[in-house]
C-alpha cells in the first residue's frame, strides 16, 4: 500500500517556516517570523479550509461547461469567419479553466470520493490531451521542490526577467502553435530541459511500477480519444463535421491554451526575488474580473497559498488568502496587480551576478 501512494504525495512547502525560521531569524528576523506560517492558522480554520464540498465543485465544473458549450454550439451553427475566430479565443480560454479542474483532480481535490475525483479529472484531462495520471507525478515534484533542480518547471518559468522581447517571442510562438508538443510532452510525463542543469526531468522513473502502469494506460487512454475523435466525426458529418471538430477543439489546444498556460506559469513563479520561502519563490497576482477570466480561472491566482496549503481546494483559495493576510502572514510575500507582476517579467534581463 506504501508503494501504491510513492510520488503522489503533495507536501506544504515548509521552507522559511519553523525550525527553518529558527536558523533565518538572527539574518531577518521580521521575516523568518511572518513565514511561521501554521502557528498562525488555527487547526479548526486550517480544517475548515481543506474540508471539500461536492456541491462547490460540481458548480466550477457546471460554469466551465456552460462556457464551452456556448461558443462551440455557437460557431458549429454559424460556422462564419467572424464568428469562429472569437468562438475559438473563448473556447481555448475554457479549455484551460478544464485544465485547471484537472488540476485539482491532480491534487485530490475535486471530490472526497477518490472514485469520482479519478473519473472526472482523467476526463477532463483526456479531452484536454492531459494524463492527468502522469502530470500528478511531475506536478508533485514541483510542489515538493520548488526552484530546485528537480523542479520539472524550471525550463517554463525560470531565468526572468529574460529581457522585453524574450517572452513576447515566446508567446508569438505559442499562439501560432510551434510549441505545443512541448507542451503535451510536458502534460505526458517528458519536460523540457532545465537550462541549468543541462538536464530533462523524468519523474516517471522515480515513482512506483504501479503509478508508471497507471501513467502508461491514461497516457494511451488519452492518445486513443485524440485518434478517436476525428475519425468518428468523419463517420458521422463527412469532411465537414471533420473539420468543424478540428477548429472548434484541437485548434484552440494547440494555440490559444499555449500562451495562457506559459504566461501564467510565469506570472506565478518568474522574476520573483528570493527562492527561500514559498511566501516570495511563489507569486499571488491579484487580479480583476478579467484577468481572473483569461488567466487564472476558479481562483488559481492565489499561488502563493496554493503552495503552502495545497490541500485547501481551490474555492477556499480566497478565504485562506484574507486568513493569512489579516494575520500579518503575506506581508512579506510576492503579492502583485498584473500590471506589476507584468512590468516585472516583461523587465529587462538581469546583468551577471
Amino acid at each position: 500500500m506504501v508503494a501504491s501512494t510513492h510520488g503522489e504525495e503533495f507536501r506544504d512547502d515548509l521552507r522559511g517556516t519553523a525550525a527553518a525560521a529558527i536558523d533565518a531569524r538572527a539574518a531577518n528576523g521580521e521575516r523568518a517570523a511572518a513565514v511561521n506560517v501554521r502557528k498562525l492558522l488555527p487547526p479548526e480554520i486550517l480544517a475548515e479550509l481543506t474540508r471539500m464540498s461536492a456541491w462547490r465543485s460540481s458548480l466550477a465544473i457546471a460554469q466551465t461547461f456552460i462556457l464551452l458549450a456556448l461558443p462551440i454550439a455557437i460557431a458549429w451553427n454559424h460556422f462564419t469567419f467572424w464568428i469562429v475566430v472569437p468562438a475559438v479565443v473563448l473556447i481555448g480560454i475554457q479549455q484551460h479553466a478544464l485544465f485547471v479542474l484537472a488540476h485539482d483532480a491532480a491534487h485530490y481535490r475535486l471530490f472526497e470520493r477518490r472514485w469520482l475525483n479519478e473519473l472526472l479529472g482523467r476526463l477532463f484531462g483526456t479531452v484536454g490531451g492531459i494524463s492527468v495520471c502522469s502530470y500528478r507525478v511531475i506536478h508533485r515534484l514541483h510542489h515538493n521542490a520548488l526552484y530546485s533542480s528537480v523542479d520539472p518547471d524550471i525550463a517554463l518559468h525560470g531565468g526572468y526577467p529574460r529581457g522585453k522581447a524574450y517572452l513576447v517571442k515566446k508567446l508569438i510562438k505559442d499562439v501560432l502553435g510551434l510549441s505545443a508538443y512541448k507542451t503535451y510532452a510536458y502534460f505526458f510525463g517528458n519536460p523540457a530541459i532545465n537550462a541549468t542543469t543541462d538536464v530533462a526531468q523524468r519523474p516517471l522513473d522515480d515513482t512506483s511500477p504501479a503509478l508508471r502502469r497507471a501513467a502508461q494506460r491514461d497516457r494511451w487512454g488519452v492518445a486513443a480519444f485524440h485518434i478517436c475523435a476525428p475519425i468518428v466525426f468523419f463517420v458521422v458529418g463527412g469532411t465537414e463535421a471533420l473539420f468543424r471538430y478540428l477548429v472548434l477543439w484541437p485548434l484552440p489546444l494547440a494555440t490559444v491554451i499555449q500562451p495562457i498556460l506559459r504566461l501564467r506559469a510565469v506570472c506565478e513563479h518568474g522574476a520573483v526575488s528570493d527562492l527561500s520561502t514559498p511566501l516570495t519563490a511563489a507569486r499571488t497576482n491579484l487580479a480583476g474580473a478579467f484577468g481572473r477570466f483569461v488567466l487564472f480561472p476558479h481562483h488559481v491566482n492565489y499561488h502563493v497559498e496554493h503552495h503552502l496549503f495545497p490541500a485547501v481546494p481551490h474555492y477556499h483559495l480566497p478565504r485562506l488568502h484574507r486568513e493569512l493576510r489579516a494575520r500579518g502572514v503575506l506581508e512579506h510575500a510576492e503579492l502583485r496587480t498584473i500590471a506589476q507582476t507584468m512590468t516585472r517579467v516583461f523587465a529587462p534581463r538581469r546583468a551577471p551576478a
